[in-house]
């Protein structure tokens, strides 16, 4: 059953429908369930909280009958019984049957990956149909998880996302008019987990890739030039670090007026989701 929290978002119990595997480090998991037809949203890079269990649970463990202490709750459940709660992007949303698409980065499952696997990554690497999951996510298409928002004068979007903002910017890129003029940077860690995106004529895609020594963000950035454009608009996402720094190189370098640059931090270096979520 469906359980109301703050409006507009709602619970969703949900199961996986499938998996596939679209690189050695990304994975798409297919979700359903009756829940999702009172599921709505307009796309892009709108936002979303999931909940998975811990091994040997056979779904995640989330208070949602406790209304608006729900959070409260949770956050006094035991360590290994409170259910994992991570930020993800929808990719996708599907009618008649509904489903949704999320797409994980399987951070420290690839062979030769050095990082230490964290919960949702092993999670996600495992995942086959049937598996439940708990969704807190929008149940009205406009919402205030969705930060892509460019002004209706925009003539030129500019994106750049790390591998962890690559599902909302890639969203973001087959939502748009295919007229619209696109210049993006997107960063993958190897060369299988480049995706080919369906875009329209005007967009160009620069895919940097960490293990074939690709320039830096920032580099990158400073070297491109831009086609001409009267009103711009910029979104940049992923490490919280690296945004502010390339947010100060659109403002304080290109002059791109600060109220049409939209930066999203993802990610914290060297602090997990829960420890940004206590300091937040």
């Amino acid at each position: 059953m469906t359980t109301a929290t703050a409006a507009p978002f709602r619970f969703f119990s949900l199961q996986v429908a499938r998996t596939r595997r679209l690189g050695p480090s990304l994975v798409r998991i297919t979700f359903a369930g009756d829940d999702l037809k009172t599921f709505h949203s307009e796309g892009r890079d709108q936002s979303l909280s999931l909940f998975l269990p811990h091994p040997g649970q056979p779904e995640p463990v989330v208070p949602i009958d406790r209304g608006d202490r729900w959070w409260q709750e949770w956050r006094e459940l035991p360590d290994d019984v409170r259910a994992v709660m991570r930020s993800y992007t929808l990719r996708a949303l599907r009618r008649d049957p509904d489903e949704i698409d999320i797409d994980f980065v399987l951070h420290g499952v690839a062979p030769d990956s050095k990082a230490p696997a964290g919960p949702a990554s092993r999670w996600a690497s495992r995942a086959t149909a049937g598996d439940r999951v708990v969704l807190l996510g929008p149940a009205v298409e406009d919402n205030r998880a969705i930060r892509f928002r460019p002004p209706e004068d925009t003539d030129l979007v500019v994106l750049w996302a790390d591998e962890t903002a690559v599902p909302a910017a890639s969203a973001i890129l087959t939502s748009l008019p295919p007229r619209t003029r696109v210049r993006a940077w997107l960063e993958a860690g190897r060369p299988g987990d480049v995706q080919d995106l369906a875009t329209g004529s005007a967009t160009e895609i620069t895919w940097l890739v960490r293990s074939t020594g690709s320039p830096t963000a920032l580099s990158a950035l400073r070297d491109a030039a831009l086609p001409e454009a009267r009103a711009p608009y910029v979104w940049i996402a992923g490490e919280s670090g690296r945004i502010k720094e390339l947010r100060r190189h659109f403002v304080g370098e290109r002059g791109i007026d600060r109220r049409r640059v939209t930066f999203v931090g993802y990610w914290r270096q060297g602090l997990s989701e829960e420890e940004l979520r206590t300091r937040a």
